[in-house]
């Protein structure tokens, strides 16, 4: 059996664990959130948690030990993606990589004051740039088609000259449409402008190379790829200068001082070796057949059901679906069988729907009916069998 199909396996086992109550079964589809930690990567941190516990900055045998450990995950990260090892900076997840990747670039970059970036943004980018606004900062955002891809002629008009950066989701979150990251770097080069992208969702669903995207700088956060939450990465191309966000010591080439949190590193490091190996093994295939079975089997039953978002420029694991003259939340809590989210805001007195479907254009009361469904490694065809029929079931009693 191949090893990821071995920690995939027993992944799925500590899942249905954590989940089971009195012999209720409950099916984890909120992979978007969070995914399980991967048996594999925690075997992987458990010598560093115990026995191997040196600071990497002491030049003593223990020290050594545990410097080798992070060249050693920086290696199998940068792996993944295509990049060098002395690219990769290890950071406390997707959100601090972000935030080092846009407010370092524009920091470092004094002569250009603006920077774009687009209507769809998780907030580990839109806060920045938020903040970058109110240093006085120029802020364009590119809006978003239907399709939930963004506006490439918008982006022609906004990316110029004068932009010091240019800042991306790779895949949105709640739709998992893909951006067109190659496009839009292509367009930033033109006007010598780097380019970031967050990655959180996108890396180890799919296949990603840095050089044929043409990104400049790109987040990776460990959460989302079967390791621990808390620790994350930041590619950065050679050349490229950033202020660095925080301030001390010298730690990770001066880009992110403080102790290295070695265990989490190396989880993150054999995750993304883990993830490698799935992505040989055909497994965004499989996800992607599993999940056009599930949407399959909701369209069956459910008339009017839609899938928001580009039909194939998506991840393979990720389905936003709008059940129809319902609110998805009222869905999801009629079916505690399945474990899901929606992207809407409930309030004292009201809900209102999510402010990404709204961008795309999706009205209020069509929006308020979103569900994301976002399929693991771990996922069976029972799983997507039986959540469709409690899915469906829980829609037509909140819908009667």
């Amino acid at each position: 059996m191949p090893v990821s199909a071995i920690a995939t396996g027993a992944a799925q086992r500590g899942v249905r664990r954590l989940l089971s109550s009195d012999h209720a079964m409950t099916i984890y589809l909120d992979h978007n959130a969070t995914t399980p930690v991967a048996s594999g990567v925690l075997d992987a941190m458990l010598p560093f948690l115990r026995e191997e516990f040196g600071n990497p900055s002491s030049s003593h045998a223990l020290g050594r030990r545990a410097r080798d450990a992070i060249e050693n995950a920086r290696a199998q990260v940068a792996a993944l993606i295509g990049a060098r090892p002395d690219e990769i900076v290890f950071t406390g997840g997707g959100t601090e990589a972000s935030n080092m990747a846009i407010r370092g670039t524009m920091l470092a970059n004094a002569d250009k004051r603006t920077l774009v970036t687009s209507t769809i943004e998780h907030p580990a980018t839109d806060e920045p740039c938020e903040w970058l606004a109110r240093q006085g900062y120029t802020v364009h955002r590119i809006g978003a088609r239907p399709d939930g891809r963004i506006d490439m002629a918008e982006a022609r008009r906004l990316i110029g000259k004068d932009v010091g950066l240019v800042t991306l989701i790779h895949a949105q979150n709640e739709t998992g449409v893909l951006q067109p990251v190659s496009e839009i770097a292509a367009l930033a080069r033109e006007h010598g402008a780097p380019l970031h992208i967050d990655a959180a969702q996108s890396v180890g669903k799919i296949a990603i190379d840095v050089e044929a995207l043409g990104v400049d700088l790109l987040s990776i956060a460990g959460h989302k790829l079967y390791a621990p939450k808390g620790v994350g990465a930041l590619y950065v191309r050679r050349g490229r200068t950033l202020e660095p966000v925080l301030r001390g010591a010298g730690q990770e080439s001066g880009r992110r001082p403080g102790t290295e949190n070695v265990p989490y590193i190396v989880g993150l490091g054999e995750a993304c070796r883990l993830a490698a190996l799935r992505l040989r093994e055909q497994g965004t295939q499989i996800i992607a057949a599993l999940a056009g079975d599930l949407y399959a089997r909701l369209q069956s039953e459910i008339p009017g059901v839609e899938l928001v978002g580009h039909g194939s420029e998506r991840l393979p694991n990720t389905l936003n679906v709008l059940f129809p003259r319902v609110s998805g939340r009222k869905v999801l809590e009629a079916c505690p069988d399945v474990v899901a989210s929606t992207g809407s805001a409930c309030h004292a007195d009201h809900e209102s729907a999510s402010a990404v479907l709204r961008a795309c254009g999706i009205a209020e009361d069509k929006a308020l009916g979103a569900v994301r469904l976002s399929l693991g490694f771990h996922t069976t065809a029972n799983d997507v069998k039986l959540a469709a029929t409690a899915l469906t079931d829980a829609w037509r009693r909140v819908a009667a």
